[in-house]
């Protein structure tokens, strides 16, 4: 299936300053950037066609795909003064680069990467710059087998607050962390039929417009996922990242398992 990705926004809570130009899929995770490893694990379960809606630092990604170094991630022998790749990350990937727009919300960038989708009844979605080892086969089977016009994927909240509750003397009577609540978060990771576009105005919202819509007449499927899943919206998220690459801790990277 192929695979769109979203990765134009401005990405301000990562930026250093004002004039920093690079987008949040660029910043490092490990020897790579973020959208290096969300590719790399769509590769994994055999999705290698990407349309890269593009918008903010636009440039910064597409000469990075430009002068792609397979020897940063891939063992080598240098014979001859020839260079023998022992592996390789992108040799069978497909990557379009179309420009959504510097200001376009999600669902517009998705309404500009449709005519590069080819009709295809199934797609696969997601934002540039979150991690996880959600089981994205299972989930589209799941999709398939339910009938369902969409789905993503469902995470426990991410936030470390404590709710408290007060009883009528404004004593405390219990703290609870939100994490432990029965309510769930929009992961990303949306598996789509071309139905979603039904629902989808001109400069509209994937979830806020054709998500909506779609759960209002049962079509969209929630997979609920408690294993690993984190974004990096912000720089101590991406440090958090990048810090469990550097001592092994690195669950969002399923390639490095046998397909499941």
């Amino acid at each position: 299936m192929k695979v769109v990705l979203f990765c134009g926004g401005y990405g301000m809570r990562m930026r250093n300053t004002a004039d920093d130009m690079v987008p949040k899929p660029m910043q490092l995770v490990g020897p790579r950037p973020l959208i290096w490893h969300v590719m790399r694990y769509y590769a994994h379960f055999g999705h290698t066609e990407f349309v890269l809606c593009l918008g903010h630092g636009a440039q910064h990604i597409k000469n990075y795909f430009l002068n792609y170094r397979e020897t940063e991630s891939n063992d080598f022998v240098i014979r001859g003064g020839e260079v023998e790749l022992l592996g390789a990350d992108m040799r069978d990937w497909t990557i379009t680069f179309v420009d959504t727009g510097l200001e376009s919300a999600i669902g517009e960038r998705l309404r500009r990467a449709r005519p590069y989708l080819d009709g295809d009844e199934y797609f696969l979605a997601n934002y540039a710059d979150v991690l996880s080892d959600a089981p994205m086969n299972t989930i589209i089977d799941q999709v398939k087998a339910t009938g369902s016009a969409a789905s993503m994927l469902l995470v426990p909240p991410q936030s470390s607050f404590h709710c408290v509750d007060v009883d009528g003397d404004d004593k405390v009577t219990g703290i609870t962390p939100v994490s432990e609540f029965p309510i769930w978060e929009n992961g990303g990771y949306f598996v789509l039929t071309q139905e979603v576009f039904d629902h989808l105005p001109p400069g509209g919202d994937l979830v806020a417009d054709s998500c909506t819509a779609l759960a209002k007449e049962g079509k969209l499927l929630g997979y609920k996922h408690r294993g690993f899943w984190k974004p990096a919206d912000t720089f101590k998220e991406r440090a958090d990242l990048d810090a469990g690459y550097a001592r092994g801790d690195r669950p969002w990277m399923v390639w490095k398992d046998p397909v499941g």
